[in-house]
């Protein structure tokens, strides 16, 4: 199993050392050049907030960093406590002495586990909200923005339960293996959720329309961005969200898989962003689907999914012995195991958002590449353009231009937009010795 184990660790590294073109990696170095020579937290050259705006980025960053690690830590501290002080149990001696049926004991106990753990993370919510609202970053009133969080707990819950169900049938029938069954049942299932998701949970919270509807004449230039690149995405998968109703910030992104697949722009991208910058972030999306990071995600997952469910196998065996009568959980078949898998999760989590950050950070970065090569002879200056669609992303949202480079490896899921910037600025591939690293030189 160790071997095993070694191999998925492997197999998830692969994609971390994709071959650098020459261009490609001269551009890195010029961007590393400049944040190395630039101010810790400060403005870089080819991105630079006002000096006004500058102090908010650098005050939204310190917080926002204590925020993740203290929302992280804290999830650990009170599932744990909830235990140590008994809540879980008698989370569990209130399902199971109410009800005889084990759907509704099931039932009972997430519902009880949700709503306490929802209001022992509120605080960190409520407090996001009012520092996004503070900021202008978003718009979205506190009614609607309750109604939205509501949404999103019913969702899990009803998810969360049938999920539950699966998971415990699986212990009592495969207690030694109940790990193993489960990933594999997962794997369907997440398909599935990815796939209805555009149908089903997007509408929930956002308004959408075809592009097609609202901006024709960008819909014709996309075409032939999307043409180039020999892609299948049709007018009719690429999709406008009423974003403004909520944030002002910019956005756009690739959803879905087979028929469900579409692009998706924020409205707000289309109102503060040139035409040619809407080429550049419709390029980076859809170089997603060229270059199947959505499969290699999925693949990802599956990966990361098989590691952590074989450590939380072992963590709640061990938690159980050592702690599982104080906890009022005697065996892995009680609900409150539940509790110990998720506390498992979140530990494992932790430790490894670096390499989950990472990976994301791989092909964040892969898809800008392939987005100026998309648009270079559509656009006059595809480095100028994707550089000009940094600013307006980063002014919109005062992202700091120069982050601590360590928290950047940590918890970024992009690249910073001040490295995205300085790549973009110095990026040539169609200069005399280099070529492109995805389409033909012109």
């Amino acid at each position: 199993m160790r071997r095993f184990l070694l191999f998925l660790l492997l197999l998830v590294a692969v994609p971390l050392h994709a071959a650098t073109t020459p261009a490609e990696k001269l551009a890195n170095d010029a961007a590393q050049h400049e944040l190395d020579s630039s101010p810790e937290g400060g403005n870089i050259p080819s991105y630079s907030l006002k000096p006004a705006d500058l102090v908010k980025a650098q005050h939204l960053d310190k917080v926002g960093t204590v925020l993740h690690f203290a929302t992280s830590i804290w999830s650990l501290v009170y599932t744990l406590a909830l235990m140590a002080l008994g809540v879980v149990g008698w989370m569990q001696r209130t399902a199971t002495s109410r009800f005889k049926n084990r759907w509704l004991q099931g039932a009972t106990f997430l519902l009880l586990f949700v709503v306490i753990t929802g209001f022992l993370d509120a605080p960190f919510s409520v407090y996001g909200h009012w520092l996004s609202l503070k900021y202008g970053l978003s718009v979205q009133s506190w009614g609607s923005w309750l109604g939205d969080q509501a949404k999103s707990a019913g969702i899990a819950l009803v998810i969360g339960i049938l999920l539950v169900m699966l998971l415990f049938w699986f212990i009592r029938k495969f207690p030694r293996r109940w790990w193993f069954g489960f990933w594999i049942v997962s794997i369907p299932i997440t398909l599935a959720g990815i796939f209805i998701t555009p149908y089903v949970i997007d509408p929930l919270f956002n308004k959408f329309e075809p592009l097609q509807q609202s901006h024709p004449e960008l819909v014709k230039r996309l075409e032939d961005v999307a043409d180039r690149g020999h892609m299948n995405i049709p007018p009719d998968r690429m999709f406008l969200m009423k974003a403004s109703e909520k944030v002002t910030t910019l956005n756009a992104y690739v959803t879905g898989f087979g028929s469900s697949k579409r692009v998706v722009v924020w409205d707000t991208s289309i109102a503060k962003g040139t035409p040619d910058e809407i080429l550049f972030i419709f390029g980076h999306e859809s170089g997603h689907y060229v270059l199947h990071h959505i499969v290699r995600g999925i693949l990802v997952s599956m990966v990361i999914t098989f590691i952590t469910l074989y450590l939380g196998y072992l963590f709640v065996q061990w938690a159980i012995r050592r702690f599982g009568a104080s906890w009022g959980i005697p065996t892995q078949n009680d609900w409150g195991a539940l509790a110990v898998l998720l506390l498992a999760f979140s530990l494992f989590s932790f430790f490894l958002e670096p390499i989950t950050s990472t990976l994301s950070r791989s092909q964040e970065h892969a898809a800008d590449v392939y987005g100026m090569e998309a648009i270079h002879g559509i656009v006059t200056n595809p480095q100028e353009t994707a550089r000009g669609a940094f600013q307006v992303l980063g002014d919109t949202s005062y992202d700091l231009p120069n982050p601590n480079q360590f928290l950047e490896f940590w918890t970024y899921g992009h690249p910073s937009i001040g490295r995205r910037a300085a790549f973009a600025a110095h990026y040539d591939p169609w200069a005399d010795g280099y070529a492109p690293k995805y389409f033909p030189k012109q």
